[in-house]
């Protein structure tokens, strides 16, 4: 095998798993039962216990043709497998669950702070913030990789792209947790499946963080309406092309969105990677030896977490994929980390290449519409974190059991106990 590739998984977890279920991803994601689903029934009426059912699209190139077709396949009716009726979408709408041209008009709004060449010119910036963080955390030879790395860096990048302080950044990090860890006891006192929430029905995510991130948006935005400055809150408050500028409704909406997807999904992917790494050492060993290898290993993590695990659509109009008749008002959900598993598109897809030359995965979305708006900063930060990692250590082996967030929609670890050894 190559020095630079491995099976990154021991155990590809049980066949059979409630792919529905937050309790089946606290022991890690059931890739055997992708994996079944993909080579027996790729287009799987998967029911629900308290839902309509839907239809799970679990081919790459599947996922990638429902992604693309926005007239078929509308976010307009919510981008999660929750039921929601025509009230709470509206109330708790966001980008997410838009299509063009409406879609386009938000994304207009915040899109040239993170574009390709915007984010090149953060790198000095990042880098700086990751030199900071690691210092910190390598004072000490063991911790949680979580809470003193993977957290710290994408937490205080959003802090300067918002414009808001480091120590505002920590109450960021727990209200962005509460929300895409609704699920998740340790994050949140009402976890959606286990508590009744209704009350909060009308709120993003089901979850009363999103009220708390309304009050605190709504003082940011009174802040630059005074005094206005080169920040995505700023840039949020400007009118858009037609003039109109986003309602608070739209602006609390807005801003909760970058919330929940500004730290976590990054943190998860930057958690998976060390994961990864310390139980393949000859993996770390080629990487840290070899920077060259540094883009490709960076898609190779992104393509093996893939930390949104799926998103939702609806078809508008009834429509055929492999046979399956699929009716106008199904719910269709895209299993983005089905599709990067998928062994038509991937060779050896369980192997972790750091050398990949062929990695055309999804965990983005798919260029069009809805591309992941935070795609070349995620890279950024990934890259520039294992680049500083790599200059001050030697060697980090595991510390004690991971644990894994409890979620059907979010892949992350939330703690990870490491050991690490520094450069001599």
């Amino acid at each position: 095998m190559s020095t630079y590739a491995d099976n990154y998984l021991a155990d590809l977890g049980p066949d059979d798993a409630d792919i529905t279920s937050h309790d089946t991803y606290t022991s890690g994601v059931p890739h055997a039962t992708f994996k079944r689903l993909r080579e027996e029934d790729p287009v799987h009426w998967t029911e629900e216990a308290d839902g309509s059912g839907f239809w799970s699209i679990l081919r790459h190139d599947d996922a990638v043709a429902v992604s693309r077709d926005v007239a078929t396949f509308t976010s307009s009716k919510g981008i999660r497998l929750e039921e929601m009726d025509e009230e709470e979408t509206k109330a708790r709408l966001t980008m997410m669950e838009l299509d063009p041209p409406d879609h386009t008009r938000y994304r207009r709004m915040v899109s040239k702070g993170f574009t390709r060449r915007r984010v090149l010119s953060y790198e000095e910036g990042i880098r700086d913030l990751a030199s900071e963080v690691l210092d910190q955390a390598l004072a000490e030879p063991e911790f949680d990789f979580v809470q003193a790395i993977a957290e710290q860096l994408p937490m205080r990048m959003l802090g300067r792209m918002l414009g808001t302080s480091d120590e505002d950044g920590h109450k960021l990090v727990a209200w962005g947790d509460a929300l895409l860890g609704n699920s998740d006891p340790d994050f949140t006192d009402f976890p959606v499946d286990l508590t009744d929430t209704e009350q909060f029905r009308m709120v993003p995510f089901r979850s009363p963080a999103s009220i708390q991130i309304f009050q605190y948006a709504q003082q940011q935005a009174e802040q630059r309406r005074r005094c206005p400055a080169d920040d995505v809150i700023s840039q949020l408050l400007e009118p858009a092309n037609d003039g109109e500028p986003l309602t608070d409704h739209e602006f609390n909406n807005f801003f909760t969105l970058i919330v929940a997807a500004g730290n976590d999904t990054t943190r998860y992917t930057m958690t998976h990677a060390m994961w990864s790494l310390m139980n393949h050492p000859h993996l770390w060993d080629a990487w840290k030896a070899d920077p060259g290898l540094t883009d490709t290993a960076v898609e190779e993590v992104l393509r093996t977490s893939s930390v949104t695990m799926h998103f939702r659509r609806t078809a508008t109009a009834d429509v055929e994929i492999r046979g399956k008749q699929i009716k106008a008002g199904d719910k269709v959900v895209i299993w983005f980390n089905s599709a990067n598993h998928d062994a038509a598109k991937f060779d050896n897809p369980f192997r972790y290449d750091l050398a990949r030359q062929s990695n055309d995965h999804m965990t983005f979305g798919r260029s069009g519409p809805h591309l992941c708006l935070g795609a070349w900063l995620a890279r950024m930060e990934v890259r520039v974190l294992f680049q500083e990692l790599m200059k001050r250590v030697e060697r980090v082996e595991p510390n004690g059991p991971v644990e894994y967030l409890r979620s059907n929609f979010i892949a992350g670890i939330k703690h990870l106990p490491v050991r690490v050894t520094l450069n001599g």
